[in-house]
């Protein structure tokens, strides 16, 4: 006599239509009441048994309700439409242009619960010639976060690509820095050029502040020390006769307007220079008028008051550097940036102090994305052994 199955272990029949055995397990029911059943077939009953119990620990595993079939395409796509919450659309665009051309089209027909290490090893592996270090780096943060997603959803019991190395890609554009002489040459054509555009690269060179920082500085943002009410007021109110001016690094133009770290968020004192050029920069403002004249305006705008794009400043920037007798389409603007840590550098600034000035959340960050710029020399051993020995 054929001996029931326990309550639990699913069911299994022949099926005489289609001529194979079915398995069958309820994994649990919807809001509305009504079960799930998760079912498998096999050629052989063996074969049928053995799926059951694959399902049956699916199920114990809380990974029964997902489609056998769901793939890492899905994966991806929910996560592009879904986990991309609160970023800017030029951020999304990025995302989905690299999984559209570089994750879906190498391992999106894949099934999400057969990926393996290798897989995703060898996808990576074939991208080092074509992609750069940190595109590797972005194509495996996308799949990466795709799963993870997924496994939060009971799609998949793990994310094996959190266990894959990201491998070198191939050499990307090389970061770099003017000399004092370039720099001496850029700032003296700057300031023959107009108003804004001598602001904008005495400011981005004297302060080293973030292209995205300085596109989002407001003019109430710019102040002066005013030593009869012992406070710091905007220029507008305090007026330009003062000794001690600063600009209060809070703003970008991200997507919610924040700077780019906590560390990022700081106030700089301003150099001699940068004060002139801001002042005649306003001047200028005023007597245009309108969106220009606004207080609490922008202070790098276009002629008609909106803001500058990025791609306003690069073409401004590079018009400067080319009449310095350099080919302009070889630095962007943010490499000002690069050539104020390395100035501080070569004059002697510790690094300490550099990191804080570009707004760094510590010293690792400035060595790591600055390493061609900083030039440390460490005196102190040298010092102490000349003192013990003495020289």
């Amino acid at each position: 006599m054929t001996t029931r199955r326990s309550r639990g272990d699913g069911g299994l029949h022949w099926d005489e239509t289609r001529e194979r055995w079915i398995a069958s397990v309820t994994v649990g029911y919807t809001p509305a009441g009504k079960r799930i059943v998760k079912k498998a077939s096999g050629k052989t009953k063996t074969e049928a048994k053995a799926k059951l119990k694959e399902i049956i620990r699916d199920y114990e595993d809380g990974l029964a309700i997902a489609p056998a079939n769901y793939t890492v395409a899905d994966a991806v796509k929910y996560w592009l439409q879904h986990g991309l919450g609160g970023r800017s659309a030029n951020t999304v665009k990025m995302y989905t242009t690299f999984a559209d051309k570089h994750v879906i089209p190498a391992v999106g027909a894949r099934k999400l619960r057969d990926l393996s290490v290798e897989d995703v090893d060898r996808w990576l592996a074939g991208k080092t010639e074509e992609l750069s270090t940190r595109s590797l780096k972005l194509i495996h943060g996308i799949l990466n976060r795709s799963v993870k997603s997924a496994m939060r959803r009971d799609k998949v019991k793990r994310n094996v690509v959190d266990l894959c190395e990201i491998p070198e890609g191939r050499e990307g554009r090389v970061s770099k820095a003017l000399t004092l002489a370039q720099a001496n040459a850029i700032v003296a054509l700057a300031e023959k050029a107009n108003a804004r555009m001598r602001a904008y690269i005495v400011l981005s060179l004297l302060i080293g502040a973030r292209t995205e920082e300085l596109r989002a500085l407001l003019w109430s943002h710019v102040v002066a020390f005013d030593e009869e009410r012992k406070a710091w007021l905007p220029v507008a109110n305090a007026g330009w006769e003062h000794e001690e001016f600063a600009i209060y690094v809070w703003r970008s133009v991200r997507q919610k307007g924040d700077t780019k770290t906590v560390k990022s968020r700081r106030s700089l004192k301003l150099p001699r220079r940068c004060v002139e050029a801001l002042r005649t920069l306003r001047e200028e403002q005023e007597k245009a008028g309108g969106k220009l004249a606004d207080t609490e305006g922008l202070v790098f705008s276009t002629s008609k008051g909106t803001p500058m794009s990025a791609g306003n400043v690069r073409r401004d920037v590079r018009k400067i550097i080319e009449k310095a007798g350099l080919r302009g389409t070889d630095w962007t603007p943010r490499e000002m940036r690069h050539s104020f840590v390395s100035l501080l550098s070569d004059s002697g600034v510790p690094i300490e102090d550099i990191s804080r000035l570009v707004g760094h959340r510590n010293t690792v960050v400035t060595e790591t994305v600055y390493r061609k710029q900083i030039r440390p020399v460490l005196m102190q051993g040298a010092e102490a052994m000349d003192d013990i020995f003495g020289s």
